[in-house]
């Protein structure tokens, strides 16, 4: 890649940029559909959330990758963890070390703010995500994701 890949955390001028990539990253994944309100709000909500970390990949100023985190407190760790959501690069940027770079990043930020756990679902199916997240020392676990809507 000849051009310099920043990682920097998201402002509220990238949010139309992240929500095109969740709509990428909802393409791929099959039990999220594509809403851009519903996404521009859920980012207005993660940036304004002291307990989240939005980190954004770029090139000259074009967002190209994004991932999310937020804070929790795990009872079984006894101190606060980090759930990890929404990594997404762009198609054509994918397999250049973008996701490698902006994971990195925000693994240091976990440890920054004293994480002693981070967690992140990933579709089961999607081999190449799972094996990338491995190479991180992510494993799988045995406890399933479920959720419920509550509308």
């Amino acid at each position: 890649m000849d051009d310099k890949v920043n990682i920097r955390k998201a402002h509220s001028g990238d949010t139309l940029a992240m929500a095109g990539l969740l709509s990428e990253l909802f393409t791929i994944e099959d039990d999220f559909a594509i809403d851009q309100q519903k996404q521009l709000h859920a980012l207005y909500l993660l940036l304004q959330d002291a307990d989240a970390t939005l980190l954004v990949a770029e090139i000259s100023g074009c967002v190209i990758g994004m991932v999310s985190m937020q804070g929790l407190i795990s009872t079984a760790i006894g101190a606060k963890v980090g759930l990890i959501e929404d990594m997404i690069v762009t198609a054509p940027f994918r397999g250049q070390g973008v996701g490698r770079l902006l994971l990195s990043a925000m693994i240091e930020e976990s440890e920054r703010l004293g994480y002693r756990r981070l967690s992140l679902g990933a579709d089961r199916r999607n081999d190449s995500a799972l094996a990338f997240y491995r190479t991180f020392g992510f494993e799988t676990s045995n406890m399933g994701l479920m959720y419920r809507i509550i509308e």
